[in-house]
């Protein structure tokens, strides 16, 4: 089985478009969108409506949350003043876009999809989350500790975790503690589809293959391939220049970060 997984759109249409597009030329058996559909552009309506009329199962992610609610807080981590500035400046200005419905379908989404698997008489749990399986807004970063990182996959009997929010594709293999049977865990962060923030502008999202020899005790037994697509960034960036949003939002698109 192969699987599209995306998340972090954030009322990108031009890039949910690309998207698309990319996605369908790579025929999966299956798409599944990680949440962020709203926040820092000015599509949101558009960008909650594609993905409804395609039929995408979706799980909530923290802006989603924050706009579903008509909350003036989306959950997110901003580090400085300005940033923090900035955000609440583009949670209110989203707020103004998006219609009721839209509104009520963000309030619904689920807060994560499981999926179970059963192969070669291993049971294989794919777990799909926004942030982590504890918490909607929490960070999942690269380097996270292996112990930490390996503990909230086992509380959360996930054999392959998928999240996004961090907007950094990685892909890491967690080993469990030695034991006579190896157990192969899997971290993957999907990236983003709007707003990429690991210095290449290209949009980004995952195709994963579970294929009928997987296994648990394989390390090898899932394919993780992360597809950049290009996408119209300036039409993206102008949009943002055009609106009360901060200009700074489309610099961010044009540099990746």
């Amino acid at each position: 089985m192969r699987i599209a997984l995306f998340s972090d759109i954030h009322a990108n249409l031009p890039a949910l478009e690309a998207c698309f597009k990319s996605i369908e030329a790579q025929m999966p058996d299956a798409i599944y969108c990680l949440g962020d559909l709203v926040g820092y552009n000015i599509w949101p309506n558009e960008v909650i409506n594609e993905i409804r009329k395609r039929c995408i199962p979706t799980i909530a992610g923290n802006y989603d949350q924050g706009i579903g609610l008509l909350s003036d807080e989306c959950g997110c981590a901003y580090k400085t003043d300005v940033e923090r500035d900035m955000g609440k400046i583009s949670i209110a200005y989203t707020n103004t876009l998006v219609r009721p419905d839209e509104r009520r379908y963000l309030r619904t989404l689920p807060a994560h999809i499981k999926l179970e698997f059963q192969l070669n008489n291993d049971k294989l749990n794919l777990l799909l989350v926004h942030g982590s399986p504890r918490k909607i807004n929490e960070y999942l970063f690269e380097d996270r500790n292996e112990k930490s990182l390996l503990r909230i996959m086992e509380q959360a009997d996930a054999d392959i975790l998928c999240f996004g929010h961090t907007h950094k594709p990685y892909h890491r293999v967690l080993p469990t503690a030695p034991t006579e049977t190896p157990r192969y865990r899997h971290a993957i962060n999907t990236g983003s589809v709007g707003k990429p923030k690991d210095n290449n502008p290209k949009g980004c999202y995952v195709m994963l293959t579970i294929n009928a020899e997987s296994s648990i005790s394989n390390k090898h037994a899932i394919q993780v391939d992360f597809v950049r697509f290009e996408y119209d960034v300036e039409k993206a960036a102008k949009a943002i220049e055009e609106s009360p949003l901060p200009d700074a939002y489309a610099e961010m698109l044009r540099k990746g970060f």
